[in-house]
């Protein structure tokens, strides 16, 4: 995220010791990583919050895809009993009206 050397922070840290003083230096720096600890956390919250909504998201998809795939199932289904309940209604209108059945 920052590229930060050694050399970077040890001016940071004159300037700080300087502008602060060394009274206070201990107890700004402490207050610092604190609500760098915060952030961090925060940020850390945010970030698997964002992943569970767009696992969320997957798995409603992947709902929606299966239900439709059940519908499709269920109506070839229903397609095919109809077609099957036509042909025994045929084939037992045809045994009735057979006259050479009847003998």
């Amino acid at each position: 995220m920052f590229d930060v050397g050694f050399s970077e922070l040890i001016v940071i840290a004159i300037v700080a010791l300087v502008v602060i003083g060394p009274e206070r230096l201990p107890k700004v720096a402490r207050t610092a990583g604190h609500l760098l600890g915060r952030m961090q956390r925060y940020v850390n919250d945010v970030k698997a919050d964002i992943s569970r909504e767009m696992q969320l998201d997957e798995l409603k998809k992947l709902q929606a895809e299966m239900q439709d795939s059940a519908r499709s199932f269920e109506h070839s289904i229903n397609s095919e009993m109809q077609a099957v309940e036509q042909v025994v209604d045929q084939s037992a209108q045809a045994a009735i009206n057979d006259p050479a059945a009847k003998t």
